[in-house]
């Protein structure tokens, strides 16, 4: 039994049609204030990143990072908690504790 070939495009418009008929999943709706607390997070995280554009250290280019993550990951069902996202908001700007050694002490 010989099967067709399908060219390149076929096989793309294929594609493209069996995943627009599996997206069934019910889409997640927010409410008026869970809408508005996220409206609150993201206003904060773009503040914190401007804020830290010019700041250095170590922990910066981490933090930025982290706050990245956090606006590409927005409609994750799983957010950090208030006192967690606060603590995101403020890594770029505190310098992590230095190790104590007790090197040098009699």
């Amino acid at each position: 039994m010989a099967t067709a070939k399908l060219t390149p495009l076929q096989e793309s418009e294929a594609r493209r049609l069996a995943k627009a008929a599996g997206t069934d999943k019910p889409k997640r709706e927010f409410s008026e204030a869970e809408k508005t607390s996220r409206k609150e997070r993201v206003a904060k995280v773009k503040d914190a990143l401007a804020r830290s554009v010019g700041t250095r250290g170590d922990q910066v280019a981490p933090a930025r990072a982290a706050l990245k993550a956090y606006l590409q990951k927005l409609n994750d069902p799983k957010q950090p908690d208030d006192q967690l996202f606060e603590m995101l908001l403020e890594a770029p700007f505190k310098a992590p504790p230095k190790k104590r050694t007790n090197e040098g002490r009699f």
